[in-house]
């Protein structure tokens, strides 16, 4: 389960429609790792501002997402069924069928978003054996907040209240912190 090389991060802008494009291939490699495990899947992506998805700053977040996920799962003693981590243009993604109740893999996901530095950047997905994705909502979890202020990350966004370079700061900041409380 090795991490992806910063060094090799595409650095490109990437489209929309390859944004768009990218969500429905990584919906089509879920319904297979299911179809394959019959298990419960983990996803990790990023939560990443801005045009580029794929830079060295970004990898380094996704690996020390990826790691923290390992070692969770170490630490739970859940078995790991298959596990890939994907470099892409259009940012990492992460794949892990674990054989491990959904709900305690979602609990305990959760809690390394909320205690780790650098965890608000990971967004973690976890669908249980029939496919059906636990959500923050569906646990009655308040919606993620904005880096920069206490307002709902998605109004931030929509109204563009923040600039990507403001944001890719703040988060060139939270992996400094993390960095340094290794």
């Amino acid at each position: 389960m090795t991490c992806v090389p910063p060094e090799l991060a595409a650095n490109r802008t990437v489209s929309l429609p390859e944004l768009l494009t990218s969500r429905e291939c990584r919906q089509a490699r879920q319904q297979a790792w299911q179809a394959q495990h019959a298990s419960t899947l983990l996803v990790l992506t990023l939560v990443v501002p801005g045009a580029v998805k794929d830079s060295a700053l970004t990898r380094n977040i996704f690996n020390l997402g990826w790691q923290a996920l390992q070692q969770m799962g170490h630490e739970q003693n859940w078995h790991c069924l298959q596990a890939e981590a994907l470099a892409l243009s259009t940012g990492c993604e992460g794949f892990m069928a674990l054989q491990a109740d959904a709900q305690r893999v979602k609990d305990c996901a959760m809690q390394l978003e909320v205690q780790q530095p650098i965890g608000r950047l990971w967004d973690i997905d976890v669908l249980d054996p029939e496919g059906r994705i636990l959500s923050r909502r569906d646990l009655g979890l308040a919606e993620r907040r904005c880096l920069l202020c206490s307002q709902p990350a998605k109004i931030c966004a929509r109204q563009r209240r923040h600039s990507s370079e403001q944001l890719l700061q703040e988060m060139e900041r939270m992996l400094n912190d993390a960095l340094s409380t290794r």
